[in-house]
């Protein structure tokens, strides 16, 4: 008996996934474990392995399809064999819609009026749907107009495989059809392969995002794009911290002459190179060790202090964002962070980090420092109860004990979930952070 290929919840928060790219045909062998399928979550594309060995023996869905969760995409059985649901009632009503088909276009030859079919069951439940539902139907079954081919023939086409020709740019006229009397049916169109698309008579402009996506105008007004799997999560996630969270913001000025001495005597040493952000997401988890009062999340009915600390920094992508997690910060070094943060962020862009890579901190870190920013507010990461946003090291004209004089400096601002962490938590949470990034012995005091 054939067995179900379901879209699986790949990720924690995965609602729906979208299928990338098939690994296998159908009629292709299939064993347990094998990769079967690539599929786009909210995250990362993951891949979608197979739970039973046998032949790959029908897709549900093509590639670029989104598919909620638990829905069948595709089966795996012997060879030959029949699929269940969806599929063997599609096939059997087109069947039945050829063999009508072909008995009308017979009478019609012939010149005699159709015998008036005995009524299924199926059509008797029919005549019971809305009038908008009869409708619709009756517009598919209307006969297809019929588009003239280079010979100035008439082809003829179903009016489902019109349509399906028309969004993949499919000539009909170079197809053959293998429904009644020849007529084009939608399996021969999706058999056929998509001719090229016609070409916008002016050059199309391309301008570049801050993350280095390359956006393409064809000289239209305006481009719809389809939302991805990691923007519809962007957005309900925003939703979901702005809207009902009560959040206050804390900015403070940093002092980051002895933390660029620090990073320019350690990356001398020759063995790997340690970033600024770096250095401050060690201070940070170091700091949240001291104020566990920060380190929280929102649960509802109750709060939940950690006393592990999972630090989450954002990572731009074409796409959007992602905020893979180093487990236990506090407890690494500034190495083991700088390596870490760096293969994290790499994947990342790659997308393929694994859930697990990417869900549960307990506190994020925000740096838009290098795309020359000098401060900004972040959004929390629900259900976590604070973020750090770090702005760009600037040389300011500061006073000093005779005059003045320049000094690198940085602007932290934390955004705060007023209903874990209130105004002095906050304020305490960051001068201990401003001390320990003024004066890098602190870290290891």
């Amino acid at each position: 008996m054939a067995t179900k290929i379901v879209m699986e919840a790949l990720s924690p928060t995965m609602e729906e996934g979208r299928l990338v790219e098939w690994k296998k045909n159908e009629g292709d062998a299939v064993a347990v474990g094998d990769v079967i399928a690539e599929v786009e979550t909210d995250k990362a594309v993951m891949e979608l392995v197979a739970r039973v060995a046998g032949t790959l023996i029908k897709q549900e869905v093509e590639a670029g399809a989104t598919v909620p969760v638990s829905d069948v995409v595709g089966w795996i059985g012997e060879a030959g064999e029949k699929t269940g649901g969806k599929t063997e009632k599609v096939e059997e009503v087109e069947r039945v819609e050829r063999v009508e088909e072909g008995k009308k276009e017979e009478k019609a030859g012939t010149g005699e009026k159709p015998e008036k079919a005995e009524k299924k069951p199926a059509e008797e439940k029919a005549e019971e749907q809305p009038a908008e539902t009869k409708a619709e139907k009756a517009e598919q079954e209307a006969p297809a107009e019929r588009p003239a081919s280079a010979a100035g023939e008439r082809v003829k086409a179903s009016p489902l495989a019109r349509r399906i020709a028309t969004e993949r740019g499919v000539d009909l006229s170079g197809i053959t059809g293998s429904g009644p009397a020849g007529r084009i049916v939608q399996r021969d169109v999706e058999a056929a392969k998509a001719g090229p698309r016609a070409e916008p008579a002016t050059a199309p402009a391309a301008a570049s995002g801050p993350t280095g996506r390359t956006i393409t105008f064809s000289g239209e007004p305006f481009r719809d794009e389809p939302l991805s799997q990691i923007r519809k999560t962007i957005a309900k996630r925003l939703v979901q911290s702005i809207g009902p969270i009560p959040t206050f913001y804390l900015t403070t000025v940093v002092d980051m002459e002895r933390a660029t001495e620090a990073r320019e005597a350690l990356n001398a040493l020759g063995e790997g190179k340690v970033s600024f952000n770096d250095i401050i997401m060690k201070a940070t988890a170091l700091a949240l060790v001291q104020h566990p009062a920060c380190n929280a999340w929102w649960q509802d009915d109750h709060i939940r202090y950690w006393n592990e600390v999972h630090l989450a920094m954002a990572v731009a992508l074409d796409e959007g964002l992602i905020t893979p997690v180093i487990r236990h910060a506090d407890q690494k070094s500034l190495r083991e962070i700088a390596a870490e943060a760096k293969d994290l962020a790499g994947r990342a862009r790659e997308r393929k980090l694994k859930p697990e890579e990417y869900t549960g901190g307990t506190f994020s870190v925000s740096n838009l420092g290098m795309l020359d920013i000098d401060e900004f507010t972040a959004v929390i990461n629900p259900p976590e109860a604070g973020i750090i946003a770090i702005g760009r090291i600037s040389e300011n004209v500061v006073p000093a004990s005779e005059g003045l004089e320049v000094r690198k400096q940085m602007k932290l601002t934390m955004s705060c979930d007023h209903r874990v962490i209130d105004g002095a938590t906050g304020a305490v949470f960051l001068r201990t952070l401003k001390r320990m990034l003024e004066n890098p012995l602190a870290m290891v005091y």
